[in-house]
């Protein structure tokens, strides 16, 4: 920005809209001319790597107040964010209890439910009375706390042992004790669960915050809502961007930097483009054959451009109810001959267009080709089904195979399926064209 072109203040949602796409110093600039009351609002909003931007650039004196305007889970995620000798400060920096609670926060992985949980929730023991339950929330409301929608009973050890809605304490008589009143059924998750497994449980069960154990049964945190819609997002971006077939951003589009942008995409694209060497290397190995039927080289892009969008189709269908949780890999038979079924289905469909294609070549290809137009119609034909076929068969099966593995089935990238599909279609098409056509290609 040129100095006669700097604002003297901006509001909260000039900053939101172009937040994204402002370099690091107009970002800091732009935060600065914000009133104090929407800096503390528009602060809360970011995530931990903008909230660690800021605050290292903020004077050293002000800081401290930065830092102890988060939560304990949100000041962990900005501790995380920085490089190993900036930690001691930024811990240094939060009052004793609070910094206690982050380093407990932080001793699990960044990914897992006990990093993503708030150790700040609402405590009741199962032997107090109703009354005596609500005096004690009041007197807890009053610190800072996660959420208040739920009160969780604990018993002496820590154990969870039910839990309690606001509504249901009013309701009941003031002389009954908590456990006659509290929910034993309850949905929890270990601390040690992935993001996005937690992501599921909150879909499952339409909760507004979970419960997070350790082994032995006792209440380590809990995990709210709008923890999760960030998990669920960053995990949606993550896997779209594999798809695409590359490595995830480590941060929004903008704000990569060109070299790291490169270096996420070209090592994909060389894969590809060494899978797709093989397409050279088969149609070489069939070099003779194309000599003799040239009209055969015409269709070589139709063909395997239907098995590897058919590919593409199907692997992108498992991806995501692989991550939606409505498939297992118990399922995979099942998979299997759904997509064989479907695979044929739309094999035969484009494999009937590809026919009436062929039909309708200029009658001097057809003489220049030694072929009958018939013959290449009934290749083709047959051909594209063949490879349609296997293009959804081999789309669904290999993110069940990478899932069973260990490794992200996301990593099954439409691009990587369509290579693949690619190479082994030629390899179905010319072998189909030599059966079918073998007396004029020798």
């Amino acid at each position: 920005m040129d100095a006669q072109d700097t604002p003297t203040h901006v509001t909260l949602d000039e900053l939101e809209d172009v937040w994204p796409m402002l370099p690091p110093d107009d970002r800091v600039t732009g935060f600065r001319l914000l009133a104090r009351e929407d800096a503390e609002d528009f602060f809360l909003r970011l995530d931990g790597e903008d909230q660690l931007q800021l605050i290292l650039a903020a004077p050293v004196g002000q800081r401290r107040f930065w830092m102890r305007l988060l939560e304990p889970d949100d000041a962990a995620d900005v501790v995380q964010a920085a490089d190993e000798d900036q930690r001691a400060e930024l811990l240094a920096l939060l009052d004793e209890r609070v910094r206690e609670e982050v380093r407990v926060l932080m001793a699990y992985a960044e990914d897992d439910a006990g990093g993503l949980m708030s150790t700040r929730f609402v405590r009741v023991r199962p032997d107090m009375t109703v009354d005596e339950a609500i005096r004690y929330l009041r007197k807890q409301a009053r610190e800072k706390v996660e959420t208040l929608s739920y009160t969780y009973v604990l018993d002496a050890h820590q154990r969870l042992l039910g839990v309690v809605s606001f509504r249901q304490l009013f309701q009941a008589t003031g002389d009954k004790h908590v456990a006659d009143v509290m929910v034993k059924d309850l949905v929890t998750v270990p601390e040690e669960m992935d993001q996005e497994e937690v992501g599921r449980v909150f879909a499952q069960h339409d909760l507004v915050a979970v419960p997070v154990l350790d082994g032995e049964g006792r209440m380590k945190g809990i995990v709210t809502i709008d923890d999760i819609v960030d998990v669920v997002e960053e995990e949606a971006t993550e896997d779209i961007q594999k798809l695409g077939g590359m490595q995830a951003l480590e941060a929004p589009y903008l704000q990569v930097g060109l070299w790291e942008m490169v270096k996420k995409r070209a090592g994909w694209l060389t894969v590809l483009m060494l899978g797709q060497m093989l397409t050279a290397s088969v149609m070489g190995h069939f070099a003779d054959r194309i000599a003799t039927a040239v009209v055969l080289a015409l269709f070589v892009p139709l063909v395997i451009s239907c098995g590897g969008n058919s590919g593409s189709q199907a692997s992108t269908l498992v991806i995501r109810a692989l991550a939606l949780g409505e498939l297992r890999l118990k399922d995979w038979r099942r998979v299997l001959w759904r997509e064989m079924q479907a695979g044929l289905a739309l094999g035969l469909i484009l494999g009937v267009i590809g026919v009436g294609r062929i039909l309708a070549l200029p009658p001097d290809l057809e003489a220049s080709a030694l072929v009958r137009t018939l013959d290449v119609a009934l290749v083709v034909g047959v051909s594209v089904s063949g490879v349609v076929l296997w293009g959804a068969t081999m789309g669904a099966m290999l993110p069940l195979l990478l899932h069973r593995a260990g490794f992200d089935p996301a990593s099954a990238s439409a691009p990587f399926v369509a290579t693949l599909v690619d190479v082994t279609g030629l390899m179905i098409y010319f072998s189909v064209a030599t059966a079918i056509l073998s007396g004029a290609m020798g």
